[in-house]
């Protein structure tokens, strides 16, 4: 090589030097930020273009199979939700963002109206794949049906014993992944399902822990969910943290199906005024590391920014039930920290009104199973006089009092199993989905009650249980509609059938049940003592516990099996109808 190249090649190599050693500092100045997230930059040095990426997520929560918007509800006074709607508000809402995710909470099946619980939900899946739903957490209503049809709903294939409703077509099972973080096999501490789910986004990575309530095997059948264990919520979460940030994620989303309440419920859909219940003590517990709650389940809405444990603000939301509303977050990850931008993220509540035109793509869904439907949903079973209905308003938001469609259950059920001698009967309010009224909801006549309607009313097809309480024991279990500390409903007041009343004091502070007292038990205008014995009927999830009324699960002996609760309920409605709606002065609640 001459004198003249080799001078060449070292100007050429001191040259490559001195951009190594920039390009070395830059690497360390940015190593320094990534030490230190969401630190401002100095003064003078505004965030460099390309820095920041916007990602949007629009989530949802307790869908609950509302297809068609029969029975969805309204926000405000405006009729709202259901998947023809929702669908047409996520589309909306995704346009001019290059990167948009769609979450959601949990409780996207089950609980659901008969136009998709007759068929095992696959009509709600079918919808959510259409909506493209990317990811959600599991909700107690997930495990309805047990552990092994949720991972068919996952994962598609014939039902186990209706087989496949379309022969040619079998159900493909979910697009989106479900993630149950805190649901464990007892033997292997294995989860069915995948703890969480990572997206990249250019080169952050986010993550996204989906889990439901610890309580869930106090909400569901135990047959179902036997050999799995439900754990705490927040320490779940925070041990997955170290584990995804070894992964290089450093934005972390929790999809969690617990929630809380404004006050007075359910406030402004798009504020957070007095928000109470488990959410708060589960955000105050969760790793700092964590950026976004998206919640659900108690089937209330709010918007808030809640301090995390190291007091910086995090965006916790809830959007309502039955695709009446969105919540849209607006998050702002660092290319440099691949951490949220907590100071600039955003979100907002978005109502899913009806006045939005449908998306054919969910119509399409609902004609290929319309047929089906019409062949047994649409026939007429009983009549009834006027509307029956749950309690609060609007109805079916509080499950803390007496109500019309509890009783008529109640009664229902203690007729059906007269035979078995019951006195008595009980009904879970959570177990009545909907509200029975008398206008008519397609052709059937005003006043007539269809078989869909029935289901959609009591959906989870339960049997029957009849058996032998003393006084004593029934006082204990009507003492239990006081439900534990933290509790996301503090009371739940059972349908108590004709003939039996006694006289309630409760006290609710904060959101919680701190005392309870039942007195003056009476059936029949006879007094009902301590050591007096009656028959009482329950449906099988109370029978095993449900919703924390151990004392029903603790009675030794014979259970009579009483048939199906939905059967009660339509062989009462066609025996008895038109059925008026049962008072509410069986339970006497003292100031």
């Amino acid at each position: 090589m001459s004198a003249t190249n080799i001078s060449s090649v070292r100007r050429i190599l001191a040259v490559l030097a001195i951009v190594a050693l920039a390009v070395t500092g830059a690497a360390l100045a940015g190593s320094s930020a990534s030490a230190k997230p969401n630190q401002p930059n100095p003064p003078g040095n505004p965030d460099p273009p390309g820095q920041l990426i916007d990602l949007q997520l629009l989530g949802i929560n307790d869908y609950h199979g509302h297809v068609k918007p029969d029975d969805a509800g309204q926000v405000a006074g405006v009729d709202a939700g259901g998947g023809e709607f929702l669908s047409t508000k996520l589309n909306e809402l995704r346009e001019g963002n290059k990167y948009s995710l769609t979450v959601a909470a949990g409780d996207l099946i089950g609980g659901s109206p008969a136009f998709s619980g007759l068929f095992h939900d696959e009509p709600s899946v079918e919808t959510l794949n259409v909506m493209d739903l990317d990811v959600s957490g599991v909700g107690n209503h997930e495990f309805d049906e047990g552990v092994t049809e949720l991972l068919r709903m996952q994962d598609g294939g014939c039902h186990p014993v209706d087989g496949c409703y379309f022969p040619d077509d079998p159900y493909a099972g979910a697009d989106f992944q479900w993630l149950s973080a805190n649901v464990v096999e007892t033997a292997t501490g294995e989860t069915p399902l995948p703890p969480y789910w990572i997206e990249r986004v250019k080169n952050v990575k986010v993550g996204f822990i989906g889990m439901t309530l610890e309580a869930t095997d106090t909400l569901v059948a135990a047959a179902g969910i036997q050999g799995y264990d439900f754990l705490d919520e927040a320490e779940t979460a925070n041990a997955l943290v170290p584990e995804l940030q070894a992964q290089g994620v450093e934005a972390i989303v929790v999809l969690l199906h617990e929630g809380g309440s404004q006050t007075p419920p359910p406030g402004d859909v798009d504020a957070c005024v007095g928000i109470s219940g488990p959410i708060v003590d589960i955000n105050n517990a969760l790793d700092p590391a964590i950026d976004v709650m998206i919640t659900g389940h108690t089937h209330l809405p709010y918007n808030c920014v809640l301090p995390d444990a190291a007091g910086n603000p995090r965006i916790v939301t809830s959007a309502y039930s039955y695709g009446r509303v969105v919540s849209e977050v607006n998050l702002v990850l660092d290319k440099r920290t691949h951490d949220v931008r907590r100071d600039l993220s955003t979100a907002t509540n978005h109502v899913v009104t009806r006045d939005l035109t449908p998306d054919p793509a969910i119509t399409s869904v609902i004609e290929k199973w319309q047929p089906l439907f019409d062949a047994g949903g649409n026939t007429p079973i009983g009549t009834i006089t006027a509307d029956i209905n749950r309690g609060g308003i609007p109805t079916g938001s509080d499950r803390g009092v007496e109500s019309p469609a509890g009783n008529l259950v109640a009664d229902a059920q203690q007729w059906s199993t007269s035979a078995n001698g019951a006195d008595v009967a009980f009904m879970n309010p959570g177990g009545v989905r909907s509200d029975l009224t008398f206008a008519q909801s397609g052709t059937e006549g005003d006043g007539v009650v269809t078989f869909g309607e029935a289901f959609t009313f009591q959906p989870f097809g339960n049997t029957l249980k009849t058996f032998p309480m003393t006084g004593a024991q029934i006082v204990d279990a009507l003492e239990e509609q006081c439900q534990p500390l933290g509790s996301s409903r503090p009371f739940l007041h059972l349908g108590v059938s004709d003939g039996f009343t006694y006289d309630l004091a409760k006290t609710i502070t904060a959101g919680n049940c701190t005392s309870v007292t039942i007195s003056n038990v009476e059936l029949n205008g006879n007094p009902v003592g301590a050591a007096d014995t009656l028959n009482v009927t329950v449906n099988s999830f109370l029978s095993d516990g449900g919703d924390n009324f151990g004392t029903f699960a603790t009675i030794i002996g014979p259970k009579l099996d009483g048939g199906v609760d939905l059967e009660a309920l339509t062989n009462y409605l066609n025996t008895f109808g038109p059925v008026a709606p049962p008072s509410t002065d069986r339970v006497n609640e003292l100031p």
